[in-house]
């Protein structure tokens, strides 16, 4: 079990150049945790490589198909008062913006805000940065 922050979601849902290091590391690390507000961001990505065509409207909803799959099957940190309080520290303590915040308040929730080796799946450079200080596992590595 992982926490998959969405900038590793997205390329599991379309053809992206980390799609295929992605699958594996699903297969070795197992079960999905993502924050509530994870398929937003995703659809948001989906949308922005289709303007720039990257991807067409057809290839968009097979990612869509496939980003509701993998909601079904993962384990989903909510919107909660502890979320939110662990979340406005962030941007002043790791320099994140408000969205990577949300990501890793939601991973400190689901660890108990006992990261030291727990698994975190990103592909946002500023965002494994700030998970690595704080003593998660970023992949890939």
């Amino acid at each position: 079990m992982a926490f998959w922050d969405s900038s590793a979601i997205v390329p599991l849902c379309c053809a992206r150049s980390a799609s295929v290091q992605g699958r594996r590391l699903l297969a070795r690390l197992g079960r999905i945790v993502a924050w509530w507000g994870t398929t937003v961001e995703a659809r948001s990505a989906f949308a922005r490589v289709v303007r720039d065509r990257e991807l067409s409207s057809a290839q968009r909803a097979i990612a869509i198909t496939l980003l509701d799959q993998l909601r079904r099957s993962w384990d989903e940190i909510l919107p909660t008062e502890a979320v939110r309080a662990i979340a406005e520290f962030l941007p002043d303590d790791y320099g994140v913006r408000a969205g990577d915040a949300w990501q890793l308040a939601a991973a400190l929730v689901w660890c108990s805000e006992r990261p030291r080796g727990r698994p975190f799946v990103c592909l946002d450079q500023r965002l494994a940065k700030a998970a690595s200080a704080m003593g998660f596992m970023v992949h890939p590595n």
